[in-house]
């Protein structure tokens, strides 16, 4: 199938399943929040390397976790009842995005993928109430995290970090709960990982993922920064 390259004077995506076979759909166009928000609106992510064009994907399957279905491990329970971490939600948000774009990751030297162009895309939704970061503290040290869009009722993940071992894990967990809470139905975590695996996601197909989509367009989505209600 043919990658599709976005128009730079109109707001547009071709439907996400025309991919490509490893997930690619389009190049090109902006990382604008509208345009950001409408690919968001439609399963699209954007994914590219320093000195690339954009790249926008749409995998087939998607890697999602579904709130109900998180598994919290034995060894994670000692970490939330001794409160080995505190939590708080949308008051480090570039921090925790730099902190992203510096982790070491299996295969690469460092999150190169989160180009400055991204950082200050990502930090324009966050300003507009759209992204939202998770922040895990040891004392007063910023020791993991994670950050996504919301839509509706659902949370688009973007990537996560952890200074100290089950940090990162510890303010996913937390997320989840939250986003229990307060309704959500779905978490897409994009990709597969072992790490986010172990912690209940799994992959659907692309179309029910779409469907979901569809259902979650009919959501009000509340635009403004989060409060974590209680400690953790």
């Amino acid at each position: 199938m043919p990658v599709f390259r976005l128009p730079d004077d109109e707001l547009v995506f071709p439907h996400p399943e025309l991919a490509d076979p490893n997930g690619m759909l389009a190049v090109g166009g902006d990382l604008s929040a509208d345009r950001l928000l409408l690919a968001y609106e439609w399963g699209i992510f954007p994914w590219f390397n320093p000195g690339e064009p954009i790249l926008w994907w749409s995998p087939d399957p998607r890697f999602v976790l579904f709130p109900d279905e998180l598994k919290i491990a034995k060894s994670m329970r000692p970490y939330f009842n001794q409160r080995k971490f505190t939590v708080s939600f949308d008051e480090r948000f570039e921090s925790v995005v730099r902190a992203c774009q510096q982790q070491q990751r299996n295969g690469q030297g460092g999150g190169t993928w989160i180009t400055e162009d991204m950082v200050e895309a990502y930090y324009r939704l966050y300003e507009s109430g759209y992204a939202h970061s998770v922040e895990v503290w040891q004392g007063k040290a910023l020791v993991g995290g994670l950050y996504g869009v919301a839509l509706g009722k659902i949370f688009f993940g973007e990537s996560m970090f952890a200074a100290v071992s089950n940090a990162s894990k510890f303010g996913f967990i937390t997320l989840v709960q939250y986003l229990q809470k307060v309704g959500f139905r779905l978490v897409d975590c994009q990709q597969q990982t072992r790490h986010l695996g172990s912690l209940g996601a799994r992959a659907i197909d692309r179309q029910l993922f779409l469907d979901y989509l569809t259902q979650n367009r009919e959501e009000t989505t509340h635009v403004g920064h989060w409060t974590l209600p209680t400690a953790h």
